[in-house]
């Protein structure tokens, strides 16, 4: 066990239902940034949640530094040097970044020095290239500066092993490089640092090791320098993975939906739209590019329902559905797929069988007057469980219990059962594996393909250029341009993304 910080042996943990890791070995080294892969469902954070403190294992043990160790809760994992940062983060929004890094720590014991408090926080924020303001409040940050609050929390309370779940997931490309550059001088002071990712290309990058694990059991290690892309996708899935997606010549129809100069505030009541006007025909894939905070979120929530307009219009198969309620979108069958899978998305409490009949409850043949029509309704949800391929214990697991690859399948069903004209794809692939995101762009192509009128919001310009027909790119609340990405390079979409409209570059491409 010569230089491992953590060696973790025949670790086995049973939920209700699923076994989520089988006798699972695993280890990392000091110094090192250890990438641990796998689909949705795999176990990779029911094993280093375990490591954290946040479940018991049912068998196995947990050495750190060659001392076996008894892990019963986060107060245990950090006592021993474990620090987890969530893919969601558990920060106070109304409280500053000082307090949220000291909030439930036992030091100092009994009077706060603030000032010798934002100090400390500012020393380790420059050594490890986490500059935030201490005194600044969590709701006034950034997501990525967010993200550096929580490291900086396990850091400041002393943590050498660091476990980093889906880190890059709400991240810009910017932030997701800083991020990484943290990683390396971490490691390189001497931490471990483990990598919980689907994202295979940021695996090869940032990691030393990588171990792969498939449903709950390892299935192997391996240098990062001798392996690719293609066999730890292999690895993940059992099977070959297609990166190529293969679709058909676009054939659009009607104006599905038109948007014409539209305006809106976001939640701080600052303005988000400026003007806005697209169309997407049916039988197409519009993409909407953009850093993240640009409006995107809000144009969705317009076209939705859940946002008014300011100004402007929304027309849906030429109705005219500005500013009306969620329910009179549904009912113009239009699919939402929103960013939040759990906060927008589903209701976590209910079941699986409920959450399938959200949006049809009310209407024949699910209902009859004021009565459900459970028998249809059993049928109807089983049938989208196999159809869609829907990993539950049964139907009744609430769906909070889900793996996030599950949780998208589940809405994905209950959007498309619909048979949407139009359907609105908010992030539909973040968090996903490589298998989950190829199922997810496989059906919206075939939606595409029976005529749905697709509009993708998605900071993955991979994924947006790869299936969309047209690609609008939006900054600050206004469209840059509109181009089809076969006609135009990442550095093109990337200029436009920082605010230079599609003319602006046609007239300095002429002049040079």
């Amino acid at each position: 066990m010569e230089n491992n910080a953590v060696k973790m042996e025949g670790i086995v943990k049973r939920f209700p239902g699923v076994l989520a890791n089988d006798h699972v070995d695993f280890e990392v080294r000091t110094g090192e940034v250890h990438a641990l892969l796998g689909e949705n469902g795999a176990g990779k954070t029911t094993l280093m949640s375990i490591l954290a403190g946040i479940y018991r294992a049912d068998a196995g043990n947990i050495y750190i530094n060659n001392r076996r160790v008894h892990i019963k809760s986060p107060r245990d994992a950090i006592k021993e040097g474990v620090g987890m940062i969530h893919q969601n983060f558990l920060l106070i929004n109304s409280h500053s970044v000082a307090e949220n890094i000291t909030l439930g720590y036992d030091r100092p014991r009994f009077l706060l020095k603030r000032k010798k408090l934002e100090q400390e926080i500012q020393e380790i924020g420059q050594k490890f290239g986490l500059e935030v303001d201490p005194q600044a409040k969590i709701w006034q940050l950034s997501v990525g500066e967010q993200q550096r609050v929580e490291i900086l929390k396990m850091l400041y309370r002393g943590a050498k092993i660091l476990i980093l779940d889906e880190p890059t997931a709400v991240l810009t490309p910017q932030e997701v490089q800083e991020l990484f550059s943290t990683l390396r001088r971490m490691a390189q002071a001497g931490h471990a640092v483990v990598f919980i990712s689907h994202k295979l290309e940021e695996v090869m990058r940032i990691s030393d090791r990588i171990t792969v694990l498939r449903k709950g059991r390892k299935v192997a290690t391996l240098a990062t320098r001798d392996t690719n892309p293609g066999e730890l996708a292999r690895l993940m899935v059992g099977r070959e993975v297609f990166f190529d997606i293969k679709k058909s010549p676009p054939k659009p129809g009607e104006e599905v939906l038109a948007i014409r100069d539209l305006h809106a505030l976001s939640d701080k009541g600052l303005p988000a739209l400026k003007g806005v006007s697209l169309s997407v025909y049916s039988g197409e894939i519009l993409g909407i590019a953009g850093v993240a905070g640009n409006g995107q979120k809000e144009l969705a929530e317009v076209i939705s329902g859940l946002r008014p307009a300011k100004g402007g219009k929304v027309l849906i198969c030429g109705k005219d559905l500005t500013s009306v309620s969620p329910r009179r979108v549904i009912e113009e069958k239009v699919a939402y797929i929103p960013e939040d899978r759990k906060g927008v998305g589903t209701v976590g409490n209910l079941s699986v069988l409920d959450n399938l009949i959200l949006k049809d409850y009310r209407r024949a043949p699910f209902s009859s007057g004021t009565f459900l029509n459970l028998r249809y309704i059993r049928d109807h949800a089983s049938s989208l469980v196999e159809k869609f391929q829907i990993i539950t214990p049964t139907l009744e697991t609430s769906a909070k219990l889900l793996s996030g690859g599950n949780l998208q399948r589940l809405i994905l069903a209950r959007e498309i059962s619909c048979s949407p004209k139009l359907m609105i794809a908010v992030h539909p692939t973040r968090g996903l594996d490589v298998s989950a995101t190829e199922s997810v762009h496989r059906m919206l192509l075939e939606q595409r393909e029976n005529g749905a009128a697709i509009l993708l919001i998605s900071e993955d310009l991979d994924e947006l250029t790869a299936i969309s027909d047209r690609l609008a790119v939006i900054y600050e609340g206004e469209i840059m341009g509109i181009v089809e990405p076969k006609e135009v390079t990442l550095e093109e979409i990337g200029l436009m993304m920082a605010g230079k409209k599609r003319k602006m570059l046609e007239s300095s491409e002429v002049t040079s």
